[in-house]
């Protein structure tokens, strides 16, 4: 099973190299683009009423803010393989539990594993991760939601994310 601190998160070598690329490009290239729209914009003169100036340096503090996000995440990070499709729940697994009757299909792990996919995510560290972690196909399991009270799901289905 994959043990993480509270600080770190599960990647899949893959989830690390495209977040280290996207780092790479941002740091590079992405800074020298956004430093020319800047200085371009700044002069056709007034800042004040400029919005291409404004727009610009916006973009900038998202892209330093990504940035920053990025370096973190690389950082502490906990890097491995793709788990086992042996259906026991762990960090990078495709889970599917019943939950009051309907199933609710998610990755289990942390929101850049999944990349554009549109796929919920769990973290392995939320109540319902922490109560799955572990278990395996056909296990139940009880957390206790936000409003205090007692949730149990049944695990459906555990099957290694592919990206």
């Amino acid at each position: 099973m994959t043990e993480t601190t509270a600080q770190q998160s599960f990647l899949t070598q893959e989830a690390y190299d495209r977040l280290k690329g996207e780092l790479e490009q941002l740091s590079g290239p992405g800074r020298t683009d956004i430093a020319k729209r800047i200085e371009a914009a700044r002069d056709e003169g007034d800042l004040k009423e400029n919005g291409g100036y404004h727009a610009a340096k916006e973009e900038q503090g998202k892209m330093e803010a990504r940035i920053r996000q990025l370096k973190q995440l690389l950082e502490t990070a906990k890097v491995g393989n793709t788990p086992p499709d042996d259906g026991i729940v762990e960090p990078g697994m495709v889970v599917t539990v019943d939950l009051f009757g309907d199933d609710l299909k998610f990755l289990l792990g942390s929101r850049e594993m999944a990349g554009d996919e549109d796929l919920e995510v769990y973290s392995e560290k939320s109540p319902l991760g922490a109560a799955i972690n572990g278990k395996k196909k056909g296990d139940q399991a009880s957390y206790e939601a936000p409003n205090g009270k007692t949730i149990t799901v049944k695990i459906k289905d555990a099957k290694p994310y592919v990206a």
